[in-house]
């Protein structure tokens, strides 16, 4: 992310970006890097948070996960039973040709799949943050791991 802005005729001399986004993907499969499972790290005084799963995926990835949660629909349920909340932005009905009474109809409605959480300041600059970092992320193993394994991606 770029930090600076050209200062030299603006009254305003902050900084152009005061956080830090990381983002630790999937090895890229052509150019469909952005779409894969991975990790975001973002960082920013009293707003720090850790994210993972697949973000805005392009229409065909996103059959093949609905797919895989109507077809293994009892390794979705330990998905959702392991991993905190998934969020995304969701259609307002149910997508064409999936059972509108379907269990997980509501993760089918889903146009991403995340699921994320906060991050303390303490944590964030603390000693141990290494550590308490890659334990965060193991507690997302199972969302990225059934999302790749939907869209047939190694992991």
């Amino acid at each position: 992310m770029r930090i600076y802005r050209d200062i030299r005729f603006s009254r305003d001399k902050s900084p152009y970006c005061t956080t830090v986004g990381i983002r630790f993907r999937h090895e890229p499969v052509g150019s469909e890097e952005a779409h894969l499972p991975g990790f975001f790290l973002h960082v920013a005084p009293g707003d720090s948070w850790v994210d993972a799963g697949i973000w805005m995926p392009e229409p065909r990835r996103l059959l093949q996960v609905r797919q895989a949660i109507v077809h293994r629909s009892a390794s979705w349920e330990k998905v959702r039973a392991t991993v905190p909340d998934i969020e995304g932005e969701m259609l307002k009905r149910p997508p064409p040709g999936f059972d509108p009474s379907h269990p997980f109809i509501g993760d089918l409605k889903r146009k991403e799949y995340t699921s994320g959480l906060p991050v303390e300041d303490a944590v964030i600059t603390g000693r141990d943050f290494p550590d308490q970092f890659i334990a965060l992320y193991r507690s997302f193993d199972p969302l990225n791991r059934f999302l790749a394994e939907a869209i047939g991606v190694a992991y």
